[in-house]
Order: C-alpha cells, then structure tokens, then sequence
C-alpha cells in the first residue's frame, strides 16, 4: 500500500481510458489506475471527480488486483451527470478504497447460488458473477435471473452467451411489459422466481437493484420458504464516507459501508428502514 492509501481520505491517482453506452441512462467507466487495487466482488469504491464531488460506486469488472477497473453508473445525479455529460478519455480521476465486506462466497461452496438482479443492479452482479465463475466448481449451481424494463435496459447484453455457457450455469430473462420483438418471459422479476427448479434448502441468494425491487423479491424468496439467513442484499444506498463515521448508511446497529453493502437479510430484517 503506498503512503497515500495509509490516509484513507486519500484516493489513487486514476485515468479514464474508455467510455462505454449500455443504455441511454446507464455507461461503463474504464480507468488505469496509477498504482493497482485489490478489492472483492461486492466492495465499492469511492469515485471522485475533482472539482465536482464524490460518489460511491460497486467496480463492475473482474475482483482481484490490477491497475483495470470499470465502474458501470446510472445517471441519477449530480456527480453521475458529470461523468455522463463530460467525462472523457483522458480526464483524471481518483478511486478510494475499497470498503465494505462483500459477498461471503466461503459460504456459498457447495450450495447452488441464486443471482437476482434488476435495472442497474446488474452492474455490481456483474462482478459477483466474475466472482463465482473464478470458482465455479466450488458451487453446485448458478442460477442467474434478471429483469429490465425493456430489452434495450440490459447491460452487458454481449456477455450473456458467455454466461449461459459456463459450467452448471443458468440465465433467465424478463422485462416489465411487452416489446416488439421480445419472445421471452414478460413481468418484473419476480416472475422468473415462480416454479424455481432449486432446492431451496440449499440455495443462498444474492440479490442488487433498486430498493423496491429488493423488497419485493425478498418477500417473494420468503414466500417460497428460504431462509433469511440464506438472503445477501445488495444495499448501496446514502454512503458517503465509506467507513462508518458519517453515519449516514445505518440499518438499525449496522452500517451499510462497513458491514455491507451486501447485507444478510436475516441480521438487519427486524430494523425499520432496511428498505429505505
């Protein structure tokens, strides 16, 4: 670690190298880093854009440790318009981090695991997913489901083939409502949880979207008899300083950036505000 990253105020010098559209609301970032970083499938980092502010954001691409990484960021505000309106190859950066726990896949060995993932959530699955494939032998199963309000709202759309094709693995598709053209599965994505051919007993759940996703597909997974305890949200929601001192992020004793983002559902289901 170099004497910057001793402050952990302090980010990495970064680069933007490529600006890659997904869909008209959502692109994928891609920086070289001056020095690499390590961070695990489902950590975030902080992004600062200077002269305009700083924002969290869950790398998309492979976990490990390189000097690569890609941020995939939907436009929702300040700092997000920036970075969709000018932020080009070129322009530097910084990336501090990276924080929170992330998935606990020691967990998952042996077990079939459930990806659930909706709109932009499927930006931080992305690198769950890389997560799970650089292991996949370890697990009896993936099973990925994913929802987007049309089929031009997918990410990634050029991987899925790939996916798909991975050993013991599996990938399902929906959007809300009909589309010219669609012939697969219509309705949020709850639907793709109806009739689920997985040993429920055996399955952990990893699950990222928007908050109202997140609490329908929960209640769903409930209904159908999974164990909260088997349940991991992906709650990347109000953090800001990254480390639990602005107490911004907290559900209940816990806060989203130390303890998360990918929060089990049966430690934090009692509190009031594990939707929002």
């Amino acid at each position: 670690m170099s004497e910057k990253m001793k402050n952990i105020y302090y980010p990495i010098d970064a680069e933007v190298v490529d600006v890659v559209t997904e869909t008209s609301t959502i692109k994928t970032f891609k920086f070289k880093l001056s020095e690499p970083l390590k961070f695990r499938a489902g950590q975030f980092v902080q992004l600062t854009v200077p002269g305009i502010g700083e924002a969290p954001f869950t790398p998309s691409s492979e976990p490990g440790e390189s000097t690569d990484l890609e941020i995939t960021i939907l436009r929702t505000g300040r700092v997000t318009d920036y970075l969709h309106d000018f932020i080009k190859p070129g322009d530097p950066v910084g990336i501090r981090g990276p924080f929170g726990e992330g998935y606990p896949f020691d967990k998952f060995k042996g077990k079939t695991v459930l990806v659930v993932g909706g709109g932009v959530g499927l930006a931080p699955m992305r690198a769950g997913i890389y997560g799970l494939f650089q292991n996949i032998d370890d697990y009896k199963r993936v099973s990925i489901k994913f929802g987007a309000r049309t089929p031009n709202d997918f990410c990634f759309t050029d991987e899925f083939d790939t996916w798909a094709k991975k050993p013991h693995t599996d990938l399902k598709l929906t959007i809300d409502r009909p589309f010219p053209g669609w012939t697969g599965t219509v309705g949020v994505v709850t639907v793709l949880l109806d009739d689920l051919d997985v040993d429920i007993e055996d399955t952990y759940v990893i699950s990222c979207g928007p908050d109202i996703m997140l609490k329908f597909v929960t209640l769903k997974l409930l209904d159908l008899g999974f164990d909260p305890f088997h349940i991991y949200l992906s709650m990347n929601r109000r953090m800001s300083c990254g480390f639990g001192k602005c107490h911004r992020c907290n559900i209940g004793p816990y806060y989203i950036c130390k303890d998360g983002p990918d929060m089990c559902y049966g430690e934090i289901m009692n509190y009031p505000n594990v939707f929002g």
